[in-house]
């Protein structure tokens, strides 16, 4: 009898521990933080007349956007980096003078702010007991009424130049870290990307290839 009730008790224990194991609950996912990180698109080329290859490409990029300083809901503003770069390749004819690489955003915005206009109307009623018994009226009010018109215009695009660098020789290169930029006036959804634009010089010709970073909306 005796190590039948020693087993019994062992075998609650053995429950008991089971029920007490607290139960793992898997935490639900939330959406995904955005790290301002975006990919880039092939680089752009393009042989000239002359026999030069100008090949413009970036690398790295991001496109985090922040709140606007002025806290406005029409003001869009982003920090931007990534690396651009232009080189001029082959055995062209002429003679190669330098040029430019120039980096840079667009953005878009699917609204532009457009003209605002203040409606309203200013008063001042009195009772009117106070002018049949000609006393001297102290029920004065003064209504005011008014209303926002907000004018829409159709979307723009606008360019925000970053950087200009000349060169004498190729490669160039161009690299931005948490750059700041912002436009104002926009309202609705917006759009973000990349440009770069290399620029090659002889003489008596110019050669231009430009890159365009992947779209990022907003």
């Amino acid at each position: 009898m005796l190590k039948r009730i020693v087993s019994t008790t062992a075998v609650a224990g053995v429950l008991l521990s089971t029920i007490a194991a607290p139960v793992a609950i898997a935490d639900p996912e939330g959406p995904p933080v955005d790290t301002g990180v975006v990919a880039s698109e092939e680089p752009a080329t393009v042989t000239t007349p002359d026999g030069w290859t100008l090949t413009v490409a970036a690398k790295d990029e991001s496109e985090l956007p922040v709140a606007p300083l002025t806290t406005a809901v029409s003001s869009r503003e982003y920090l931007v980096g990534g690396t651009f770069t232009g080189t001029v390749t082959g055995k062209g004819k002429g003679t190669l003078t330098g040029g430019t690489l120039e980096a840079g955003y667009q953005i878009g915005c699917g609204i532009e702010l457009g003209q605002i206009k203040l409606i309203g109307s200013v008063g001042a009623t009195t009772n009117n007991a106070n002018l049949f018994t000609g006393a001297i009226p102290t029920g004065v009010t003064f209504p005011l009424q008014g209303q926002i018109e907000v004018h829409p215009k159709p979307g723009t695009v606008t360019t925000v130049p970053v950087d200009k660098k000349s060169f004498k020789a190729a490669p160039v290169r161009v690299t931005l870290k948490d750059t700041h930029i912002k436009v104002d006036g926009c309202l609705g959804q917006s759009f973000l990307r990349s440009y770069a634009t290399l620029t090659s010089s002889t003489a008596d010709t110019d050669d231009i290839v430009a890159y365009y970073g992947i779209t990022k909306s907003v």
